[in-house]
C-alpha cells in the first residue's frame, strides 16, 4: 500500500500497543484500561484542527481535560472517536454533529 492509502499506525496513550482489553471499564473511574490514539508519528504530520484539551458536557456543565495524546489526535483527525469521557458522570457519551459536547468555550461539538 502507498502511503497515501495506508491506515494510521494507532497506539494507546501510552504509547504501547493496543490489546483486545483495552476497553474494559474500570468500576471506580468509569475509564477505560486504556484508550488508542494516532501513534507519535502520525500526530507529528501536523493538525487540521486547533489542539484543545478541555471540552464540556452540554448535559451536566462539566468541563472534563484530557491528555495531550488524546487532544492531538482530535487535532489530526477530528472524526477519529464516536464518543468522550464525562468527569461528571462518570460516563462515555457520543461525539459528532449529534454529539453532548463542545470544546470549552466555544460552540464548536466535539467530533466535527
Amino acid at each position: 500500500m502507498s502511503e497515501i492509502e495506508r491506515e494510521p499506525r494507532k497506539t494507546l496513550t501510552d504509547g504501547s500497543e493496543i490489546y483486545p482489553g483495552h476497553r474494559e471499564i474500570d468500576p471506580k473511574s468509569g475509564q477505560q484500561k486504556g484508550y488508542v490514539v494516532l501513534a507519535e508519528e502520525e500526530r507529528a504530520k501536523g493538525f487540521v484542527r486547533p489542539v484543545r484539551r478541555t471540552y464540556t458536557h452540554m448535559v451536566c456543565g462539566t468541563d472534563t481535560t484530557m491528555g495531550q495524546a488524546l487532544a492531538e489526535t482530535y487535532a489530526r483527525d477530528p472524526h477519529f472517536y464516536s464518543g468522550t469521557f464525562c468527569c461528571g458522570c462518570g460516563k462515555h457519551f457520543p461525539v459528532g454533529d449529534d454529539g453532548e459536547f463542545v470544546w470549552q468555550g466555544t460552540n464548536e461539538k466535539v467530533g466535527t
